[in-house]
């Protein structure tokens, strides 16, 4: 008989007396590191469910604030937004803006395995391959290869990036591209643990996944709570203070704000209600952090032949009957501000393209509105039906109510469709919408990343069918062009050309709101929203520091 399936009735008095001992002991050790670890877990309120952890097959900020914890970056995020170096120590650009060499420092997965350019090469042909269907692979494309690659008409070993040895990495670029080392620092661009994913695994799960940043996954459960640990081998380890993260899938702003305010989150991602806005700058003005983002909320138009939005006057009348200052003013009033373009303008050197008639008189875009639809065939005579999607929010709802409301005396009668993030956000990616709310938040702080989303293969193209090959040919040049002036006509150039044709329809600039408890340390409101957790730590009791 084993040690292990001994019973008591089989020991003698001296077994049991240690056993018993021992079992106290374990108890009480237990008890203090579940004491310390639950001091030094930050919990956060983090938004909808994730649909996935692959960080090349996320969608939204809320999924990529976890991937961020798990997989380190060539280059990552300081506190403050700007760029620092990550899994590369150091890197090279050639004069002509079309040769990066990256050093990589010395680091490991957390399995232990050695992290090694080669991980970054299979990580970037990975994002550009077809069948990975990453939303933001056009932001690659500057890459020699990438763009016939995303395309399926080459393969992976063409794309212009090399490993020259385990610790050097060189990428060549087609044409040189003012923001690529930005494009390097987002989220689907970390390396990946080649030899998991080359197994074929379900590499994802606890227990399986392996990781590069200064977290591991150790628990998820589905629409409830996802669990990180600090990583044991990230080359960091002795900068991260927290011991583990907890990210919540609380959805509802009311839920948050009420699970903040009874101390269950250290931070809340979900914004705050907008009629409790007023409430929680006078009760919590110590936790209320809001800043600009670089963010476009704006309604997805499907253009493809066969539907009524393929007719640029329906288009038109719709954007032409938004009241957009109403629901910016009168509906959220937490400072957004009512878009009549698409690019924020709290983007570095915005462009100040707008729509045509943003300074009519509401009288005259309606009866120019009334008049389009008319020609259009439509009217309150000949309803024109359109079905609006959009993703479980009480805010969006109401705007979608509000935006029924204004369409509806033009004889527009509108479907509202309600649908749990993941699955909205699947459905416009499959392009089975007609109307479809969208948020678009920056990855890079460049107007090409808005833009880019609507040329040939970017994310907006593929789910709504939009091709221009002059605008992609705008778009193109002000990525090439270094000169700021320049480029910035070229920029504006291409988004009027977005908005004269009503391909969708602005309707303010984002803002970000959220809940941080005073307690917490190291997290600052950035325009990019990016707030790396390995800088952040919980003032303990004992701490007097300010």
């Amino acid at each position: 008989m084993s040690s292990k399936d001994m019973s008591f009735r089989d020991m003698s008095p001296w077994d049991m007396i240690h056993r018993l001992a021992l079992t106290a002991s374990l108890a009480v050790i237990t008890s203090v590191i579940s004491t310390t670890a639950a001091s030094a877990t930050l919990q956060v309120g983090n938004g909808a469910e994730p649909g996935t952890l692959d960080p090349q097959k996320v969608s939204g900020n809320w999924e990529t604030r976890i991937t961020r914890s798990l997989f380190d970056r060539l280059i990552n995020y300081a506190p403050d937004g700007s760029l620092e170096p990550g899994l590369a120590e150091r890197w090279e650009v050639s004069e002509d803006g079309m040769r990066y060499t990256f050093h990589l420092r010395e680091a490991h997965w957390s399995d232990g395995e050695p992290i090694t350019a080669d991980d970054a090469v299979f990580a970037l042909r990975r994002v550009l391959d077809p069948a990975t269907a990453n939303h933001n692979a056009n932001l690659y494309y500057p890459i020699v290869g990438a763009r016939e690659i995303n395309a399926g008409k080459a393969g992976g070993e063409s794309l212009g990036v090399t490993a020259l040895d385990d610790h050097t990495l060189e990428i060549r670029l087609v044409e040189p591209t003012a923001w690529f080392v930005q494009a390097l620092a987002m989220s689907e661009a970390a390396p990946l643990p080649e030899h998991l994913l080359s197994s074929g695994t379900d590499w994802t799960r606890p227990g399986v996944m392996v990781s590069s940043g200064p977290f591991v996954l150790t628990d998820w459960r589905p629409q409830d709570h996802i669990d990180v640990a600090r990583n044991p081998h990230y080359y960091a380890v002795d900068e991260v203070a927290l011991d583990g993260i907890t990210f919540h899938a609380i959805e509802d702003p009311a839920s948050a704000l009420n699970r903040f305010r009874a101390g269950d989150l250290d931070i809340s991602y979900s914004g705050v209600p907008s009629a409790r806005f007023d409430w929680v700058q006078q009760q919590l003005p110590a936790s209320l952090q809001v800043g600009p983002l670089l963010g476009s909320y704006f309604y997805m138009i499907n253009l493809r032949e066969g539907t009524p939005l393929a007719d640029a006057r329906v288009r038109e009348a719709l954007n032409l009957a938004l009241r957009r200052e109403v629901i910016t003013d009168q509906l959220l009033g937490i400072g957004q501000t009512p878009s009549w373009w698409y690019v924020p303008r709290a983007v570095s050197d915005a462009p100040d393209s707008r729509l045509a008639f943003a300074d009519w008189p509401m009288e005259q875009r309606l009866a120019r509105a009334e008049q389009l639809l008319d020609e259009a065939g439509y009217g309150p005579e000949h309803p024109l039906q359109l079905s609006l999607a959009y993703n479980t929010l009480d805010d969006h709802r109401k705007i979608a109510v509000a935006i029924a409301a204004m369409w509806k005396p033009l004889g527009i009668e509108l479907e509202l469709i309600n649908r749990e993030a993941a699955v909205h956000y699947a459905t416009v990616r499959q392009a089975d919408f007609e109307l479809a709310r969208y948020g678009l938040i920056a990855t890079v702080d460049d107007a090409y990343d808005f833009l880019n989303a609507y040329a040939s293969g970017g994310s907006a193209a593929r789910s709504t069918g939009f091709h221009d090959e002059e605008y992609d040919d705008l778009v193109r040049r002000s990525s090439a062009e270094l000169d700021p002036q320049r480029r910035r006509q070229l920029v504006g150039s291409a988004e009027q050309r977005l908005l004269d044709a009503n391909v969708l329809l602005p309707i303010y600039d984002y803002v970000s709101v959220h809940l941080v408890a005073p307690h917490v340390r190291g997290w600052q409101s950035t325009p990019l929203d990016v707030h790396p957790l390995r800088y952040v730590s919980l003032k303990t009791q004992n701490d007097t520091s300010q």
